[in-house]
């Protein structure tokens, strides 16, 4: 299985723009698959300084309602009018950060070949997606600024939009945009639906805080690494995650974690 991160926060390739968002390419025997766009039609130059041919995609999943995961999917539509696209029809919410709109541009329901979901799905044997994570251990404190308009009123999002593509093969991938139901979480959904856990999580942790941490804060982010260290699980992170956490992270977690770069290449 080939991994390659096409949009993220930073670069590590010269030859990739790179913005804030997210694009995960993933490449198995029987499938092409796109989880998100990034923010941008710079997705689709990446893809095309790094060699990667989004024409034969079969497969795209947009993982969450926001901008940053969806803004280059009208301009993959226009070199690719066949791959399935896949997202949960409460993506199509109207969410705010703060007062700044982050929600994605409803047309995108429009496209071609677009498939809205309501909850689980199984694609075939080897991909599926999952949503409805209740679980709230260690939530994200970064979600608290971020809401959705239903009927004019402001409430706190509670991320039923979020979903995670799972491939199930020699190497099971779970891959999830930005977590925002919390990585714990997520993986005891997993676990419940699939059993174990994945060998390799590519996802943000949604994290990223830019004023100073409370110890409160600090202790859920070490916590949640002490619990993924015992995983038999690499996680590769970034977008979301955060300098800080990654810093706080990384001591506890050591080589279960590995930081993730614009044009970076995974091989499981």
């Amino acid at each position: 299985m080939r991994i390659v991160i096409l949009m993220e926060d930073t670069c590590g390739d010269p030859r990739c723009e790179y913005e804030h968002g997210l694009s995960v390419y993933v490449e198995t025997l029987r499938h092409r698959i796109l989880v998100d766009t990034g923010a941008s039609a710079k997705t689709l130059s990446n893809a095309r300084e790094l060699g990667v041919d989004l024409a034969g995609v079969d497969t795209v999943v947009l993982t969450h309602g926001h901008y940053d995961h969806s803004g280059g999917i009208t301009a993959f539509r226009g070199i690719n009018p066949k791959a399935a696209i896949y997202m949960q029809q409460g993506a199509l919410g109207d969410f705010y950060h703060g007062e700044r709109y982050i929600g994605i541009d409803k047309k995108i329901a429009q496209l071609p070949g677009v498939k809205l979901l309501d909850g689980d799905l199984r694609i075939d044997g080897e991909l599926s997606v999952f949503t409805q994570i209740t679980g709230r251990r260690f939530w994200p404190q970064s979600n608290l600024s971020l809401s959705e308009d239903k009927g004019g009123v402001r409430v706190q999002d509670e991320f039923a939009h979020e979903q995670c593509l799972v491939v199930q093969g020699e190497k099971n991938l779970l891959v999830s945009g930005c977590a925002h139901n919390g990585i714990l979480n997520i993986l005891d959904r997993y676990e419940e639906k699939y059993g174990g856990c994945p060998d390799v999580v590519a996802s943000g942790f949604h994290m990223v805080k830019k004023d100073a941490y409370s110890p409160k804060e600090e202790e859920a982010i070490c916590r949640t690494a002490e619990e993924l260290r015992e995983k038999d699980t690499v996680f590769y992170t970034g977008h979301c995650t955060g300098q800080k956490a990654i810093a706080l992270m990384q001591p506890i977690m050591g080589e279960k974690m590995v930081q993730v770069y614009c044009g970076m290449e995974i091989f499981c």
